[in-house]
């Protein structure tokens, strides 16, 4: 479905690095962009250095894959966590603040990823145009002064609209004090056609890694960060892998490798007792081919404390087939409701519940095959086409009558 109007739309990210907002909001950019919109990316950062790992903005998954479909990124060059001498988060030079003048002169609505960019697009004398805030957190109190200056874009009434990628976002930020007729819940959702259940993909992989075929496998794919709660998840895997004599877990996401010294830490006390188990634990890092991890696993695990609100690694693991097990955060237990399992935080029944999402997958197969079209990416970038046309249309100056004769 092409646009008629060839609205022009500038998204702006805080930074490219790893995590599943930037996913699906890349994903959405190149949707739309694909459905006849012009879209450009203007980041604040080039670089950053975020769960022990450093990330540039051109080594991204995500930048790739949009410059590669012909979307305009561009940044100000700033570096994050890194010793450089730059200005504080929320003072920018007049080069950069010219520089997003320009950038934002030539769009018609401009979508900000996440509140954080705000403190950019709240600078005194930059073009108003009306904005989007793409919302993906349930813990809008824990985002430092990002809620201030989404209240302050609210009160100058430059935020047209704010996208919530689940209802317990929307109830959260309606919590702390955002209108409620400011918040619209587009869920995520992913391309059906990547994917999927894929046998030879499950295969190439447990081969490249040396896991049996048959092996039971549990997959965690996160960013190493307090919310996921990292701990938690290796202590039931200390209980799991002792029981399942040929069980692997595969973590993988940025700051999941042996040269993070935090998550070092953390698999020497869950595994304290039984170093030998955690040979079982494979550490990949960020990995470009997250389709081919999903389909090589049987569970797809989350074990996040806060902050979630609708986890793309339990989507996209159980579009590949893989059972999700998950802690009550944000919507997980909405989104797996029927399809996987939700349990406590607690090391023994976690480790319980991923020996018996193993034994139940077969069973559980024709569910998840149903539930395929109710997270399609295809509903999702339709949703946000509509709300972006309607405010746009809203904000367009109505046509002037002609004077009377």
């Amino acid at each position: 479905m092409r646009a008629s109007h060839g609205l022009r739309v500038l998204s702006v990210y805080e930074g490219f690095f790893s995590g599943g907002a930037r996913i699906v909001h890349s994903d959405v950019v190149r949707g739309l962009a694909e459905g006849g919109q012009s879209h450009q990316v203007l980041s604040i950062h080039g670089e950053v250095l975020r769960e022990a790992t450093r990330q540039r903005m051109e080594d991204d998954h995500c930048y790739r894959e949009l410059t590669a479909a012909g979307i305009g990124v561009t940044s100000l060059g700033r570096s994050a966590g890194l010793v450089d001498g730059a200005l504080a988060a929320n003072a920018f030079s007049g080069p950069e603040l010219a520089e997003t003048a320009r950038a934002m002169a030539g769009a018609d609505v401009i979508l900000s990823l996440k509140e954080q960019p705000l403190a950019l697009l709240n600078q005194a004398g930059l073009p108003r145009r009306p904005v989007v805030v793409a919302l993906h957190r349930s813990d809008p109190e824990n985002q430092g002064p990002a809620l201030d200056e989404l209240k302050a874009a609210i009160a100058d009434g430059t935020v047209a609209a704010c996208v919530c990628c689940a209802e317990s976002t929307r109830a959260a930020y309606e919590a702390a004090g955002i209108p409620a007729g400011l918040l619209h819940v587009i869920p995520n959702g992913v391309d059906l056609l990547r994917f999927r259940p894929d046998p030879a993909a499950r295969l190439a992989l447990r081969t490249s890694l040396r896991i049996a075929d048959r092996a039971p496998v549990v997959v965690f794919a996160a960013r190493y960060a307090a919310m996921k709660n990292v701990p938690l998840l290796l202590r039931a895997a200390r209980v799991w892998l002792a029981r399942e004599g040929g069980g692997h877990l595969v973590m993988c996401g940025a700051g999941m490798t042996p040269g993070n010294p935090g998550l070092r830490a953390d698999l020497a006390d869950a595994f304290a007792d039984a170093p030998a188990l955690a040979d079982r634990v494979r550490l990949l890092g960020v990995r470009h081919d997250m389709p081919a991890v999903y389909a090589a696993a049987d569970v797809v695990a989350l074990t996040s404390v806060s902050g979630e609100a609708a986890p793309l690694c339990l989507i996209e693991g159980m579009m590949c087939g893989a059972v999700p097990v998950t802690t009550d955060v944000g919507d997980s237990a909405a989104i797996v409701t029927g399809l996987g399992f939700v349990t406590p935080p607690d090391p023994a029944a976690i480790a319980l519940t991923w020996s018996a999402a193993v034994a139940g997958r077969a069973d559980l197969a024709p569910d998840l095959e149903a539930a395929r079209e109710r997270f399609s990416r295809t509903r999702m970038i339709a949703a946000y086409a509509a709300l972006l046309d309607r405010l746009h249309a809203e904000a367009a100056p109505a046509p002037s009558l002609p004077d009377p004769l």
